[in-house]
């Protein structure tokens, strides 16, 4: 039977890191309680939200679903921004609406996402108590030059002290998140955090490459070469390339599974929710820019806090933006999706989704990069290479009509 992830985001943070893409903004807490609030009535009005918009029910002779409100979740990640700013109360106040919203497996992978410094004893307790059983830290470097650098506001101190005191507090899943290409980084620095990382045996490490693009303050300083926030001290691709071939190796030798390009796991370990958005599988998103995904559709909400709190204290929906799916459209994702993962795909169950003669024109893309090198094929599964992950980007672009 088919599952639903749920995604919450708060997109708000103490401080704006440099290196930062997302649509986090940095706000007082007094903005807090009425975004909060606002999520709560989004879950609360989601089947009249989504009747009027025509999304979330779906049939499954064409792909879908079913009505995705009807599905049990397994997976919760609450993500941003650093949601544990909203405070332990505003936390237990939307689990509520989402208890009383859907039917929550007692199997739950239940994320939340933390900033080292940003929850107490007493928010992580809290937190532990209402079923959050996973968390992502976003560490990001264990040298606290690296972490000035690019605005973080917590030491690799603290990160070790945070790591701890959850362990202490019960939780027996937690990320580390690794970043390579800071400012300032080198080959010595950057095998101290990955020591750092490992001899704190996360369950979880996430690695992930600097973006150099206009989206960060950071990465409109390397592309314009000017100096701000270390902009002039970033490593080069060479460097970023090396590193991550670093951090597969590392990690490999202490016992994590690279199972996904940036994810590395204890076996058993994987990250449920995350598998969802690499396997086509149904999630729905609450809060300003958050995303939804049934099986036909894609859905997003507002991406503007103030826009989305604005339309649902008017009565009306937060979405901003609805596309339906084409069948060539879900074969283009299940590939360049799908192969992010280690085990790749199984044409098999594409040719049983959407037919052998649809999945069957890309069968000279397919053999014309195995023939290459650049994916390996056994029988009707396919997959990546390891030696190619650094390419993937450009392996993905030959699966986009």
């Amino acid at each position: 039977m088919p599952t639903l992830g749920l995604y919450i985001q708060f997109p708000f943070c103490a401080s704006k890191c440099s290196f930062c893409n997302f649509s986090s903004q940095v706000a007082p807490a007094s903005v807090f309680e009425a975004y909060c609030a606002a999520v709560e009535r989004e879950t609360e009005r989601l089947p009249a939200i989504y009747e009027a918009a025509d999304v979330g029910p779906g049939e499954p002779t064409d792909g879908g679903m079913g009505d995705v409100l009807d599905l049990p979740v397994d997976t919760v990640y609450l993500g941003g921004g650093t949601p544990s700013l909203a405070g332990a109360e505003r936390l237990e106040r939307i689990l509520a609406a989402v208890r009383r919203r859907f039917r929550v497996l007692d199997s739950l992978e239940f994320t939340l996402e933390l900033t080292p410094g940003s929850a107490d004893d007493d928010y992580l307790a809290r937190a532990r108590g209402v079923g959050i059983n996973r968390l992502s830290v976003g560490a990001q470097s264990f040298d606290d030059r690296e972490l000035r650098a690019v605005g973080r506001l917590h030491s690799a101190a603290v990160t070790v002290e945070m790591f701890r005191r959850a362990r202490r507090a019960g939780f027996q899943n937690i990320n580390l998140d690794l970043i390579a290409g800071l400012p300032y980084q080198t080959r010595a620095s950057w095998l101290h955090s990955l020591r750092a990382a490992v001899e704190l045996r996360p369950e979880h490490v996430s690695v992930y490459l600097f973006e150099v693009d206009e989206k960060s303050r950071l990465g409109k300083q390397v592309l314009s070469h000017g100096t701000r926030y270390g902009a002039g001290r970033v490593p080069d691709e060479e460097f970023m390339a090396k590193a991550y071939e670093t951090a597969r190796e590392y990690l490999a030798e202490r016992g994590y599974m690279q199972y996904e390009i940036s994810n590395f796991a204890l076996p058993g370990w994987e990250s449920r929710h995350n598998q969802k958005y690499w396997q086509l599988r149904p999630y729905v998103g609450l809060g300003a820019g958050a995303h939804s995904f049934d099986g036909l559709r894609r859905w997003a909400n507002e991406t503007a806090p103030e826009a989305y709190q604005v339309k649902l204290a008017g009565g009306g929906s937060p979405l901003s933006e609805i596309r339906r799916l084409s069948p060539e459209d879900q074969i283009e994702e299940f590939f360049f999706l799908g192969l992010r993962q280690h085990v790749g795909v199984d044409l098999r169950v594409a040719s049983e989704r959407w037919g052998r003669t649809r999945v069957g024109r890309w069968e000279p893309t397919i053999s014309g990069l195995d023939r290459e090198g650049w994916i390996e094929r056994r029988a009707e599964r396919i997959r990546i290479p390891e030696r190619a992950y650094l390419v993937s980007n450009e392996i993905f672009q030959q699966f986009l009509a």
